[in-house]
């Protein structure tokens, strides 16, 4: 195949599923919701199990009118959903779907670049609270770059912790090293990631920074129609980008049962819609904390945890070597 060829189709399938995964997530929480919590609205659209409900959401979207403020910093407010989306585009390029050539573009330190690009989209909060000129929006930055502070550390120290057991950077080195015991010995590190990397994405219990019922809806109260539709994929995306990391550095990727590889991306497929599962689990089932207490979680349970996995696998590693 040419080498034009390729690229283009590895770019195509990479938007594909930059463009596709998020909004079949967003429908799934939906139905997610409407069934934990006895909503009845989101089960109508469309008639059959409410399939069209989505799709009302994106016109109600794009029929909203596009208001930027008055004393809003434009060229800076009109970036900023922009900033949001392409680091989790990014990313999305390295992470592997399947073994072999399942993969936008693999990188030997994909680890490192993509925890890399994610955290720029905490730049995308700063921006959206400074040019919004509100005081709502600022206060929701503000939260947002208290977090940074929070999550950031034991996020990368959990990544660590399984880059140390693999022995590379790279995503689908680490999915091939991967076997079935590192569900118990990496299951602290485990533990650290997914917390860490909700607050990462901003995802109940760590929505601080938007907190509706206090800062009437944080960096994205001065947002509206399109530019607020893309805030929102965004945060899909995030959901689909932290459960396809966590697929890969603890439950094996595109491994399954039956050692299949052919049908490694369905598996792969499969784990990221269980992780993802899971995240609109917490956003149902737990309360929002405050400020505080997620420094506290994160200085005083996830640093320490992540830091005792660290120990614990440099001693295995060097007992093995």
């Amino acid at each position: 195949m040419p080498l034009w060829l390729e690229l283009t189709v590895r770019v195509v399938a990479v938007v594909a599923a930059f463009l596709v995964l998020p909004l079949v997530i967003g429908q799934i929480e939906h139905k997610v919701m409407a069934h934990m919590q006895g909503r009845l609205g989101p089960m109508y659209a469309g008639g059959f199990h409410g399939w069209a409900q989505l799709v009302a959401d994106g016109i109600k979207f794009v029929q909203k009118e596009d208001v930027t403020p008055r004393e809003a910093d434009r060229a800076v407010f009109r970036l900023a959903p922009v900033v949001a989306l392409v680091p989790y585009l990014l990313a999305l390029l390295v992470i592997p779907l399947g073994p072999g050539d399942l993969v936008g573009q693999p990188l030997d330190i994909g680890l490192f670049f993509v925890l890399a690009v994610v955290g720029v989209g905490v730049v995308a909060v700063l921006m959206s609270a400074w040019a919004s000129a509100n005081k709502y929006s600022l206060l929701g930055g503000l939260r947002g770059a208290a977090q940074l502070l929070g999550y950031e550390l034991p996020l990368v120290l959990a990544a660590a912790s399984v880059a140390m057991a693999a022995g590379t950077l790279s995503l689908p080195g680490i999915v091939e090293a991967w076997r079935p015991w590192w569900l118990l010995w990496q299951a602290p590190a485990l533990f650290v990631f997914f917390v860490a990397g909700l607050a990462e994405i901003r995802r109940p219990p760590f929505d601080m920074p938007i907190a509706d019922s206090e800062l009437v809806f944080g960096y994205l109260t001065e947002y509206t129609g399109l530019r607020f539709a893309f805030f929102l994929l965004a945060e899909y995306v995030g959901i689909v980008v932290i459960a396809a990391l966590t697929t890969v550095l603890f439950l094996g990727g595109w491994q399954g049962p039956f050692g299949d590889e052919y049908l490694g991306w369905l598996w792969t497929l499969l784990k990221v819609f269980a992780v993802s599962f899971v995240v609109m689990w917490f956003r149902v089932a737990y309360p929002r904390l405050r400020e505080d207490q997620l420094q506290r979680l994160c200085w005083l349970v996830l640093v320490p945890v992540a830091l005792g996995q660290l120990v614990l696998t440099a001693a295995v590693r060097v007992a093995l070597d």
